[in-house]
């Protein structure tokens, strides 16, 4: 485990999947992050990469060539090197190897970078194509296809004496976005049902994640804030550049994932061409991709 603090804030990560494990407030006395009890969902906070979600059966196809992964790719699972280290930030690196190669034939290099701000934290995801531009072996530069997202779970009710309910989110934007259901197979499906109209507000229940989780495509805000009108405490989750949004909680569970996303699962009618799957980003040889999520706690 490394641990990274400042005055008024301490987050612990873990090398595995880089994977934050805990942020604590010490002004407020409070653990903002889900505690990983495998009676619901063992995991506090997964890097979703290389693909964000589910794929149709199991597989994509890239040059004629299919590829078993599963869901979320196998980031969170992997082993990172620690490339740097400070009192208060953290970076780590993951780079394709054999064992990615099999699942995944592109190289790549992923690096998750923490920083604590005077009462947040900042998340930044790079990801590189290591590709020669120059191509000096004569053989065709291959462009790097690949999607990314944050599964972060806080705990909910995060202030001991209320409940559940009595939380809501608060969108920076008003809102009018349907939400896209999953399937039984953790695909897309085709049409939308409605969730928000007119409306800057999301309450909370844990009957709402009945049906999996809320996935919203290209909502107007890049924030939200968790609020309750029992507490003064919550958070602010900044996102920028990320087109799409889930939530969700697991059944019966004291938290809530609050998700951005550069990328989406599939859809239940894709043909399963890594190139044309809905959110993929690509980027050529020696060219990178950035994308940064802040939390404010209060």
């Amino acid at each position: 485990m490394l641990t990274i603090e400042n005055q008024r804030v301490k987050a612990v990560i873990h090398p595995r999947g880089a994977e934050l494990q805990s942020i604590y407030h010490k002004g407020n006395k409070l653990e903002y992050l889900w505690g990983g009890d495998p009676a619901f969902w063992g995991k506090h906070s997964p890097i979703l990469f290389p693909i964000v979600g589910a794929l149709k059966e199991g597989i994509y196809y890239y040059q004629g060539n299919g590829y078993a992964l599963g869901r979320h790719g196998f980031a969170r699972d992997q082993e990172f090197g620690v490339e740097s280290a400070g009192a208060d930030s953290a970076t780590f690196l993951l780079c394709s190897n054999a064992d990615t190669l099999e699942l995944y034939p592109f190289d790549f290099e992923l690096r998750i970078a923490y920083r604590l701000l005077p009462d947040g934290l900042s998340t930044t995801y790079s990801v590189r194509n290591p590709a020669d531009p120059n191509n000096p072996a004569g053989e065709s530069p291959r462009d790097l296809y690949f999607s990314i997202g944050g599964h972060p779970a806080f705990n909910l009710p995060l202030q001991p004496g209320t409940d559940y309910a009595d939380y809501y989110l608060e969108f920076d934007q008003e809102e009018t976005a349907p939400r896209w259901p999953i399937s039984r197979d953790g695909l897309i499906e085709t049409h939308s049902l409605p969730l928000l109209d007119r409306t800057r507000r999301l309450p909370l229940s844990k009957e709402l994640f009945a049906d999996d989780a809320l996935v919203l495509k290209h909502p107007a805000s890049s924030a939200l804030t968790l609020r309750s009108s029992k507490t003064e405490h919550g958070l602010k989750m900044e996102f920028p550049g990320f087109p799409y949004l889930g939530l969700w909680a697991a059944k019966g569970a004291d938290f809530l994932c609050i998700e951005p996303w550069c990328g989406i699962a599939d859809s239940v009618d894709t043909n399963q061409e890594l190139p044309e799957k809905e959110g993929i980003n690509r980027i050529g040889p020696g060219e990178s991709f950035e994308r940064t999520w802040t939390l404010a706690l209060f």
